[in-house]
């Protein structure tokens, strides 16, 4: 668990980007890295290892993978953070059966993201190789 309070790792450079005064790169919502708390960017995570391993995102799988790092996870507290990431356009929310929702990652939140791995890869000066976004079949 980390609770990294940078400011250095915002979305990456796309259509729904803005430059701001400090050359900073915002998402569309002006989202930073450093303006989530650590249970959100271990939300994002989690929601991004749900993707990468075709499993569907709903909450009680998102809720599976927060546990390990946080112990029990109430429902409350898991669904305000989901609600608050759909809000800042990191997360997009819809209806999977009539009782579940489903959660995707937007561009945005994947460029916070890579950005987070690209920053930590420099700062340990591991290389990170170039990939097309394909899956090795």
């Amino acid at each position: 668990m980390y609770d990294d309070s940078s400011r250095g790792l915002e979305s990456p450079d796309t259509t729904d980007v803005s430059i701001v005064s400090d050359q900073r790169i915002e998402a569309d919502g002006g989202t930073t890295w450093g303006d989530l708390t650590g249970f959100q960017r271990d939300t994002l995570e989690a929601i991004a290892r749900l993707e990468h391993d075709d499993e569907i995102s709903y909450g009680l799988a998102i809720k599976r993978l927060l546990e390990p790092q946080y112990g029990e996870v109430n429902h409350g507290r898991l669904y305000s953070n989901l609600d608050t990431l759909v809000e800042r356009g990191l997360v997009e929310k819809s209806a999977f059966d009539k009782r579940t929702n489903e959660y995707a990652l937007t561009d945005d939140a994947h460029g916070l993201l890579r950005q987070r791995v690209e920053r930590l890869a420099d700062t340990f000066e591991i290389e990170i190789g170039a990939t097309d976004g394909g899956r090795n079949e």
